[in-house]
């Protein structure tokens, strides 16, 4: 069968007009094994397939873009950059986005063979026509066009092609596009940048990154609320956030969530600025970063406080994060009365405002609450009985109140708010001495989907597996749990029938 799809492209190269033999093609193609068609690779003739996609015919354009798909998978990717470098250029300028689709993504196959793309790092008409790429309508097409770009800036060769030719002179060019495109540039810009300190120093020397930092703390509320996720994605390495505290970067995003107070239009980029420091305050030293910082849990303390959803959303977010780790536990606990208000505002939300905020908090509260067992010592079990007794007035039973709710997602939400203080035997005795919540436990008819499921599987472990719960739920109900996590998560309890003498 891939002899005969060789055949019929053999035939396809004679015609003018050739739609009936690209359908018949298209089906061969399709219904032959890769395995098959790499056998015949070598006699694979492309050329006369790219030449059709010239004509402006939509069907025969769409019908080569289907055939092409199939047949350049079982070319290797150093045959298509040494013989196919001119259609590959050509189809990247084609005004059918499917056409630069197809190509990019073998370009894409391209550079991620280290043979292959020494031999398109020569071809810089081809790379500048890539670069193009970024400039167009369509995202799909931007976003495999920065991929490209990206993985090819992987190599010391790739990024002196991309940073010290005239192909950064294109990227400037492309970037006057629009404010789309220029953002779709710094996206590549920070990718790039991400990889190593080398790859950092090259992006810096062009000018881009100093560029991006100058919109991030312009006037412009929009741009800078666009410009700071670029940012957060820098600060994920060390190599950046040592770049950025050393141009003062985060000083000056410290001063500007100092000033937002007098800036009506800060609701803009703040949640952007905060989620910063947040994440700072986790792949760092969180102590030394809300030292240095006091007005990052001020501004949270206080977007807590505020009317506004997203505010609240970002607020508790970004506790949660912080909480996650021992460190942020106890520079959340020296804040004192402070987060006990914060947490009894997060109880008020996860009580009352909507599904998805809702959702929010008992994640955060999940984050907030779990404790290793290497890590439960006197005081840091005192600490998250303290925290779960300030959410509510009775915060096991607002819980249980939020887990019975309709709603699937806040029904996981709520078990793994339990799930997180299970090893915790001052919880463990809150929930034996709480009518009814063993039996809650054990019940598997209250979950009827899959997630809901797992989450009170999970609980049981969890419970189970702790070294205190035999002595505070008793032997009794203990060996129950154990015959739960044995059963295993979707155990359905056989019904027992009865046979009648005589029924059919």
């Amino acid at each position: 069968m891939a002899a005969q799809a060789v055949a019929l492209l053999r035939e396809v190269a004679r015609l003018e007009a050739p739609l009936e033999e690209l359908r018949a093609l298209q089906s061969v193609v399709h219904a032959v094994s890769l395995h098959e068609l790499r056998e015949q690779s070598a006699e694979l003739r492309l050329g006369p397939l790219f030449s059709l996609l010239n004509e402006n015919n939509r069907e025969q354009t769409s019908l080569c873009v289907s055939i092409l798909e199939r047949l350049l998978q079982a070319v290797e990717p150093v045959h298509l950059a040494r013989n196919l470098g001119v259609d590959l250029q050509r189809g990247l300028t084609h005004p059918d986005d499917s056409v630069k689709t197809l190509t990019l993504s073998q370009i894409g196959r391209i550079v991620e063979n280290p043979e292959a793309v020494t031999e398109i790092l020569n071809n810089t008409e081809l790379l500048k026509q890539i670069v193009y790429c970024i400039g167009g309508e369509n995202l799909s097409v931007a976003k495999a066009a920065i991929k490209s770009l990206s993985r090819i800036s992987l190599t010391h060769t790739g990024l002196e092609a991309l940073f010290e030719s005239n192909l950064l002179d294109d990227l400037k060019n492309v970037m006057k596009t629009n404010d789309v495109v220029r953002y779709r540039v710094y996206e590549l810009v920070v990718e790039i940048s991400s990889v190593s300190s080398e790859s950092l120093n090259y992006c810096t020397t062009s000018g881009l990154v100093t560029q991006l930092l100058r919109e991030l703390t312009g006037e412009d509320v929009l741009v800078r609320a666009t410009c700071i996720e670029m940012v957060t994605s820098l600060a994920y390495t060390h190599h950046g956030r040592q770049y950025l505290a050393q141009e003062g970067v985060i000083d000056q995003i410290s001063n500007i969530i100092v000033g937002a107070d007098s800036d009506p239009f800060s609701g803009f980029y703040l949640p952007g600025f905060v989620k910063f420091f947040g994440n700072l305050a986790v792949m760092d030293s969180a102590q030394q970063i809300c030292e240095r910082y006091p007005v990052f849990l001020e501004k949270v303390f206080e977007m807590a406080d505020s009317q506004d959803p997203t505010m609240i959303g970002v607020a508790v977010d970004t506790v949660g994060i912080l909480g996650s780790s021992v460190e942020g536990k106890q520079v959340l606990q020296k804040t004192g009365t402070r987060f006990e208000h914060f947490l009894m505002r997060i109880g008020y939300q996860a009580k009352n405002a909507s599904t998805e905020l809702k959702t929010r908090c008992l994640d955060a509260v999940s984050s907030l609450l779990y404790l290793p067992p290497e890590q439960q010592t006197d005081d840091f079990l005192r600490m998250a009985e303290s925290w779960f007794s300030s959410l509510s007035r009775d915060s096991l039973e607002l819980f249980r109140g939020i887990s019975n709710q309709p709603f699937p997602e806040l029904h996981c939400a709520a078990l793994k708010v339990f799930t997180a203080i299970a090893n915790q035997p001052w919880a463990q005795k809150l929930m034996f001495n709480s009518p009814g919540f063993v039996e809650f436990v054990m019940d598997r008819s209250v979950e009827h989907d899959k997630a809901s499921k797992d989450a009170k599987y999970e609980l049981v472990k969890a419970l189970a597996d702790s070294k205190t719960v035999a002595e505070i739920f008793g032997n009794s109900n203990y060996l129950r749990l154990k015959t739960y996590l044995s059963e295993g998560p979707y155990y359905v309890k056989p019904v027992a029938t009865t046979a009648v003498e005589g029924a059919d």
